[in-house]
């Protein structure tokens, strides 16, 4: 069998705890841009800035990140699912997803109808913030508001403290609880795809590693190549969402 479409089909129709990892590639056909690709967020601000050193350190490193955000927010609000987080959505309605491990903080696959159980996110979520000293939660949406209204620097509306979205920064310890079940999932899956990562952020790229060790057929979907890519059982070149849409197309017809 040589059709890439049709093995990822069968992969998925016999397996018992399938695993999907996205990454950017699967929310740029949402319209949110990587940051690293040309014209995104890196072109325009020094990475080197973004660390969390900086944000909980200095007042010109969170108001520097509150800029970004007060710009970046909107378009990732607006952003609606696309065919690759409905497919997704599909497997699980079929019964054919044990989880989604992701490194997007769009919140998008949960608007796309996945269950929040469904979903490990190993950078966080920027829907969300909380307050660093007294763990008061808010939503992004009202920090937005905040920005808007003038306010460079957000801070706790109880205590004072740095207010802070649930995504994480550059020298930032990745969530251990999100981190530690991800790999779990990773090495009990017997199919593991990645779906839309390049798997050059660590250490979130060694999850198909550890998926791969453990004996799961791997399959890599994205646009261009990635280090993996000859460890792949399945590797497909090709945009998320037109390759997802006809996998599970594919799936259902064998169902």
């Amino acid at each position: 069998m040589t059709d890439p479409i049709e093995r990822t089909a069968r992969f998925l129709l016999e397996a018992e705890r399938p695993v999907v990892f996205t990454g950017a590639g699967v929310s740029t056909e949402s319209g949110i841009p990587d940051f690293r690709s040309p014209g995104g967020v890196w072109d325009r601000f020094d990475p080197r800035e973004m660390t969390y050193k900086n944000f909980v350190g200095t007042e010109t490193g969170r108001r520097k990140y509150w800029e970004i955000g007060r710009h970046s927010y909107p378009l990732m609000r607006k952003a609606e699912p696309n065919r690759a987080h409905l497919a997704i959505t599909e497997l699980h309605r079929l019964g054919r997803l044990d989880c989604c491990i992701t490194q997007n903080v769009d919140n998008l696959h949960q608007r796309a109808g996945l269950p929040e159980e469904k979903v490990i996110e190993l950078h966080g979520n920027a829907t969300r913030a909380r307050c660093l000293a007294c763990e008061r939660p808010y939503s992004r949406d009202e920090i937005q508001e905040w920005l808007d209204g003038g306010v460079e620097i957000p801070t706790c509306a109880e205590c004072g403290g740095i207010v802070k979205p649930h995504t994480i920064l550059f020298g930032e310890p990745m969530p251990p609880g999100a981190t530690e079940e991800a790999e779990r999932r990773a090495r009990a899956s017997d199919v593991f795809v990645v779906v839309g990562s390049s798997l050059v952020v660590y250490p979130a790229a060694y999850m198909p590693v550890h998926a791969k060790h453990a004996g799961a057929a791997l399959v890599i979907i994205n646009l261009s190549r990635t280090p993996y890519d000859a460890q792949a059982d399945v590797q497909i070149t090709g945009k998320a969402g037109e390759i997802m849409h006809a996998i599970v197309r594919r799936l259902r017809s064998l169902q």
